[in-house]
């Protein structure tokens, strides 16, 4: 039955359900009198016939129309001592007693039963609608699993649909290698391994990767995430993950893939006060679960995490999760075949360059340029162009690193003048330093939270950073707030996220990577992020005197990058002015304006 009718018929129950509750009258209406009026009415004349039935008094006037009453409850008083129907007969109203009759036994039958009828509609109604749904929404199926089987588009992803993480598909080649062959293994006795746990920064393909390896085997792929598993309910988590391998193990070959496993294989016993009785209890019934099943029957289970420091120890020993995966950020040729691969959905300009595009994208993630790519082509929708220009690309990737431009606020002459000078500080201590990254850009047009900005770009991908370069980097970061003070004569609180990089960096510098001249390669462990771990209340506290020498060598680095950073633009003041004139005329400077102004700089200030 359509919508439509549906309505039509619930219009049609309605309108019944209110003539019978009103008892509608298709006659003329009746006046609702008081009883007093009523005892008037009957001295003047004015009643031609009543009907009583019990404490209900109703009839017609003289003239034309209809009237009902009510008398009052403890009895049919009288006019003037005598029976009410005598004195209504002595002045000719004709008189009709009726017995009370009650409620009509449909509006009796309604009150007492109605609300049960109701209750048992929704439940009929609710027992029907679970049951035709999937089981992870089952009303009265709260144990079973929520996993969600891929659908036959889902699993045409491919490894050619993966792009930037080579080295990460050909370990996987070989899970598809068993699934496709499983015999080619068991004969010869090996063992493929139970499980698969992914490891990567957000963004990096982990899932992706997931499906590739169902699309490739051509099996199919339970999905499910950590946080499914667990409940209020003490024991539904433990109900799931059994109902879980019950169910791969109908459909085998598969592979089960569990996202964001870490929500339910944290470190057991991490938490003050205890640990998460349901958490703990799903967590031992996953590690029972797959130190039970036998992987010669075809189930793999891989799953996907970025917090590996906070897993379970007895998740990652051999039997459970037997591989480990690591799904790195992708490189130089990694971020160009992703660009290329979600390029692939849009009107590209033939004059844009995606290698250029690349090498100005180090450290982003596959989701990452994919947004990159998006916001370019929305850009050039917004801005009614035909295909998406290098332009598009610059514009949205310095939205996504830099922020959007708040054109709309406007800083007053003062403030415009010490963010200019700040902004030329970084850029021009850039240029007179050792191993800093090229300048990109220097605007002083406000970005998300900051008045102005100045970005670098790395000429290539970077994995590691010597003494010289993170000495180099903290006098940049020094150079804004030696500008305010050399050109402006005054400071501000402009250079509070330069001061917290460059104590960060010092303080690794000294404490992690033993580049302190007085400790040396003594490491001091660092206390940040483990509260969410287990070793929150390991005693390592460190003596004073080491302390007061790990303060002092930090204090050290960052007073002797601040002397350098004003040496450098005390001997290039007119270099300084230059930049903060073309600042404040253009309010952007690219990098070969910024050369240009610069002039010759390869004489570096010692």
């Amino acid at each position: 039955m359509s919508n439509s009718r549906y309505l039509f018929v619930g219009m049609i129950v309605l309108t019944v359900f209110v003539i019978m509750l009103r008892g509608f009258d298709w006659k003329s209406p009746e006046d609702e009198i008081f009883f007093s009026q009523f005892l008037s009415q009957v001295e003047n004349g004015e009643i031609k016939q009543v009907v009583i039935e019990g404490d209900n008094i109703s009839g017609e006037y003289t003239n034309q129309g209809k009237f009902k009453t009510k008398a009052p409850l403890d009895s049919v008083l009288s006019i003037q001592g005598d029976n009410l129907v005598t004195q209504l007969l002595e002045r000719g109203v004709i008189v009709e007693v009726k017995e009370d009759m009650g409620n009509p036994w449909y509006l009796i039958l309604l009150i007492n039963w109605g609300p049960f009828i109701v209750l048992i509609g929704i439940w009929v109604y609710l027992f029907k609608r679970n049951s035709s749904t999937n089981s992870g929404n089952k009303l009265f199926s709260i144990g079973k699993s929520r996993a969600r089987m891929a659908s036959e588009h889902d699993r045409q992803i491919t490894f050619k649909d993966v792009a930037g993480i080579e080295e990460s598909k050909q370990e996987l080649e070989e899970i598809v290698d068993f699934l496709k062959n499983p015999d080619d293994f068991n004969k010869l006795g090996g063992r493929i391994p139970k499980g698969v746990l992914m490891v990567g920064a957000p963004g990096t393909g982990k899932t992706m990767l997931a499906k590739a390896v169902a699309g490739e085997a051509k099996v199919p792929f339970f999905s499910i995430s950590g946080s499914d598993f667990v409940e209020m309910f003490v024991g539904v988590g433990a109900s799931r993950v059994r109902s879980l391998f019950e169910e791969s193990l109908k459909n085998a070959p598969c592979i089960v893939f569990i996202d964001e496993i870490d929500a339910v294989g944290r470190h057991r016993g991490a938490g003050l006060g205890g640990g998460h009785d349901e958490r703990e209890q799903t967590l031992n019934q996953l590690l029972v679960e797959m130190d039970g099943f036998d992987a010669r029957k075809g189930v793999i289970v891989i799953a996907a995490t970025n917090r590996l420091d906070i897993l379970d120890p007895a998740l990652l020993r051999p039997g459970r999760f037997d591989r480990r995966i690591e799904v790195p950020l992708p490189d130089l040729k990694g971020r160009e075949a992703i660009l290329i691969s979600h390029c692939k959905k849009i009107k590209l300009d033939p004059k844009v360059d995606l290698l250029v595009i690349a090498k100005g994208t180090p450290g982003f993630s596959g989701a990452e340029i994919a947004n990159l790519v998006n916001e370019a082509a929305l850009y050039a929708a917004r801005t009614d162009c035909t295909k998406v220009s290098a332009d598009s690309f610059e514009w949205a990737r310095d939205k996504l690193t830099m922020g959007l431009e708040r054109k709309s606020f406007k800083m007053d002459e003062k403030e415009k003048h010490i963010t200019a000078y700040h902004e030329a500080g970084h850029a021009v201590v850039s240029a007179f330093v050792e191993k800093s990254d090229p300048v990109h850009k220097i605007t002083i047009i406000p970005r998300g939270m900051a008045l102005g900005v100045t970005a670098f770009l790395p000429e290539g991908d970077k994995l590691s950073m010597d003494k010289v370069e993170l000495l180099s980097k903290i006098t940049v970061y020094m150079g804004g707030r030696v500008a305010e003070e050399i050109f402006c004569d005054d400071i501000t609180g402009g250079a509070e996220n330069d001061f917290k990089n460059s104590t960060n960096l010092a303080y690794k510098m000294v404490c992690d990577w033993g580049m302190s001249n007085e400790l040396g390669a003594l490491t001091i462990k660092s206390r940040e992020g483990s509260f969410l771990a287990v070793d929150y209340f390991q005693n390592d506290m460190i003596a004073d005197e080491t302390q007061w020498t790990v303060d002092k060598e930090v204090s050290d680095i960052l007073f002797s990058c601040y002397e350098r950073a004003k040496k450098i633009l005390s001997q290039n003041t007119e270099k300084v002015e230059a930049l903060v004139k073309g600042l404040l005329e253009k309010e952007t400077i690219n990098r070969d304006e910024f050369l240009a102004i610069i002039g010759d700089h390869k004489a570096i200030i010692s």
